[in-house]
């Protein structure tokens, strides 16, 4: 007869970490980028005639830049082909990073933290391999056991495909993911992968509800912090 006893050196559902692993976006929430983008996409659109309205800055905010190049083409009727104007605003962005690439308040203390700690985190953005391999020289690549960029999958933000991808990469539970995001969009990419999210609101104001909670900083994020909002979800 098998044993209902779990085998040595295993643990039960009960006694595994509530807390498996963190997947932190990366524009906006560990990087003060977002006004970055909407330089460069002023810019580009400055050049094709075009000048962006701030109220648009909201609509592209936080997704993939199909959606955003996407929206701000047909916003303007600019006559370009989504490709090239994707390819327009990605080099802008670049050359943006040269001068480097400043932190959000908290993220490099959170970052250091749950390493020290050994716990596994991934970043996972909705920019391009080259921006996020970029990034990562600011963010320090030893801080993360894996990365996920946004166009190294068929669908990404808003999607839940990219936290779906990490968590499996990492042998995780969705369920068991914090997530950190500062967007709707990357917001509803990790609600719709079943993982707990914190918030911390960039360019617009997003309400708390059931499963999220919204701070005003990093700096109130800690590795308890964490522990406790997945512990008290299960």
């Amino acid at each position: 007869m098998a044993s209902s006893q779990p085998a040595v050196g295993t643990l039960t559902a009960e006694e595994e970490p509530a807390l498996q692993a963190v997947l932190l976006d990366m524009d906006g929430t560990l990087v003060d980028t977002e006004d970055f983008w909407w330089d460069a996409e002023r810019e580009v659109f400055a050049e094709l005639g075009h000048e962006l309205r701030e109220e648009w800055r909201a609509e592209v905010v936080g997704g993939p830049m199909s959606r955003s190049a996407g929206f701000l083409i047909e916003a303007t009727a600019a006559d370009i082909a989504l490709e090239e104007v994707s390819a327009l605003l990605n080099a802008k962005f670049v050359e943006r990073l040269d001068g480097g690439v400043p932190l959000m308040p908290g993220a490099r203390r959170l970052l250091t933290e749950l390493a020290a700690h050994h716990v596994p985190a991934a970043l996972v953005s909705a920019s391009h391999r080259e921006v996020v391999d970029r990034m990562l020289k600011s963010l320090g690549p030893e801080n993360f056991a894996l990365t996920v960029a946004g166009d190294e999958l068929t669908r990404t933000k808003p999607h839940p495909d990219p936290y779906l991808t990490a968590a499996q990469r990492l042998g995780a539970d969705p369920a068991r993911c914090a997530v950190l995001e500062d967007t709707a969009t990357g917001v509803a990419a990790a609600e719709a992968a079943g993982c707990p999210v914190v918030v911390v609101p960039s360019v617009a104001p997003i309400a708390p509800k059931s499963g999220r909670t919204v701070v005003d900083s990093l700096e109130e994020v800690d590795l308890r912090f964490l522990r406790a909002r997945i512990a008290g979800l299960r």
